[in-house]
């Protein structure tokens, strides 16, 4: 899908700009996170072909995994269907 290709490249390019601020080599971060280099490379290029537990680990190296626990934390349109659902009057 366009739109998640859209988001993986920008959530790739934030992490390359994240490691480059930290003036970390790939090579270091990709070798703390138990990644190959050319999988840290396709992770900053936004790659939808590499799994989220190396996306999650490149992260942990960066100190950014706590960045993880904000996806979802305001599923606004979740939150409404739930409610909609929990409603008494509905059940009747």
């Amino acid at each position: 899908m366009p739109s998640v290709r859209a988001r993986l490249s920008e959530l790739g390019g934030n992490i390359r700009l994240a490691r480059l601020r930290r003036r970390l080599p790939a090579t270091l971060v990709a070798e703390r996170a138990g990644v190959a280099r050319e999988t840290l490379a396709r992770i900053e290029r936004g790659s939808p072909n590499v799994s989220a537990g190396h996306y999650a680990a490149v992260l942990f190296v960066l100190g950014l995994d706590k960045d993880l626990a904000l996806v979802g934390r305001d599923d606004e349109l979740g939150r409404k269907l739930q409610d909609a659902r929990l409603d008494p009057r509905a059940r009747r």
